[in-house]
């Protein structure tokens, strides 16, 4: 069965050599990105592709967001590169790599987002765009952006939303940073959650109904908390005395768990088949992308797909469905067909 997997990363040669003249020496999360050698380089990651049968792989950068290590102008190079170069791979590649998501300079201006973001769509090819929950501490619902979202939903492609988080946002306001990592393992499905609950609450959501945005990592913490999100937050005001956000309850046409069950999830949760369960119960299986978050675990790409495909595999679903998450809800989803 053909699997095509959706979220996944890649420094493609031009876009590796440009960053590293902007960052110089990688660290932290940039840094676990260059030790992983199917980043950089194709053969490795062509040789850990052919260990599954009928796997392809929508391209996609990896971290770290344009404006956290760039200026504007570096910015647009960086995303016109990162284009550029998964565009001439998917050309040299089409049978492993059918497709790429862009990343916009979200950091450099509204006009510099929308050229990037047309330029990838309309010029490049690109089946998305990838942003980040925040923009440089910015949220994504701030008003700023909205034309971007517009522009995605008037050319019905999603939205791939990445989680953004790092050590010096601490968990304890008397700590200078996050200990122990915990910025990744419990900010970043947080870092999504907050993200999807501004574009609820914002009334993005309501406003543009077709607006299809891919959420990372299973949808965050939505599925898991689905109680808060629901019946928590059907009395959205009672527990706050500064703000009036019962007025604006009422101002939505639907339950917030309603549009909260319009995001779209993937099945990157490096195995955890009680996740990818949930996603699909809270999200329904045709609002489920299968994807591995490769190359990012401790065999260098290798177990993320292994495990990623083992949960879906084995899951008491009929093939019709399998199929679906593999590749048939990408391709309703891009516009595209997938063979």
């Amino acid at each position: 069965m053909l699997k095509v997997d959706a979220f996944n990363h890649i420094w493609p040669p031009a876009f590796y050599d440009a960053l590293t003249k902007v960052t110089g020496t990688m660290t932290d999360i940039t840094r676990r990105s260059e030790a992983q050698p199917m980043m950089t380089q194709l053969d490795e990651r062509f040789a850990i592709m052919d260990l599954y049968d009928e796997y392809q792989q929508i391209l996609s950068l990896g971290s770290p967001p344009f404006e956290l290590v760039a200026d504007d102008a570096q910015s647009k190079e960086l995303a016109k590169i990162g284009t550029d170069s998964m565009a001439e791979l998917c050309a040299q590649h089409p049978d492993r790599f059918p497709g790429f998501i862009s990343t916009p300079p979200m950091g450099a201006g509204i006009d510099a987002i929308l050229e990037a973001s047309r330029y990838a769509v309309e010029e490049a090819g690109a089946c998305g765009m990838q942003i980040y929950t925040h923009v440089n501490g910015r949220p994504i619902d701030d008003p700023e952006f909205a034309p971007f979202f517009d522009y995605m939903a008037k050319v019905d492609l999603p939205i791939w939303l990445h989680p953004a988080r790092g050590a010096k946002m601490a968990d304890y306001p008397t700590e200078e940073k996050s200990k122990y990592e915990i910025w990744w393992t419990f900010g970043w499905p947080y870092e999504s959650s907050a993200a999807m609950a501004r574009l609820v609450f914002s009334k993005t959501m309501q406003r543009l109904p077709n607006l299809k945005v891919i959420t990372h990592h299973g949808g965050g913490m939505i599925p898991f908390f689905e109680g808060r999100v629901g019946p928590g937050w059907d009395v959205l005001g009672v527990r706050t005395s500064d703000e009036d956000y019962g007025a604006l309850l009422k101002e939505l046409s639907d339950r917030p768990i309603d549009y909260f069950r319009r995001f779209i999830a993937d099945t990157a949760t490096f195995g955890g088949v009680g996740s990818i369960k949930m996603a699909i119960d809270f999200f329904g299986a045709d609002q489920v992308v299968f994807a591995s978050d490769a190359p990012f675990d401790p065999e260098g790409g290798r177990m993320y797909i292994r495990e990623t495909i083992r949960a879906l595999n084995e899951m008491d679903i009929d093939e019709e469905t399998r199929a679906a998450l593999y590749h048939g809800n990408l391709g309703r989803l891009t516009n595209r067909s997938f063979v």
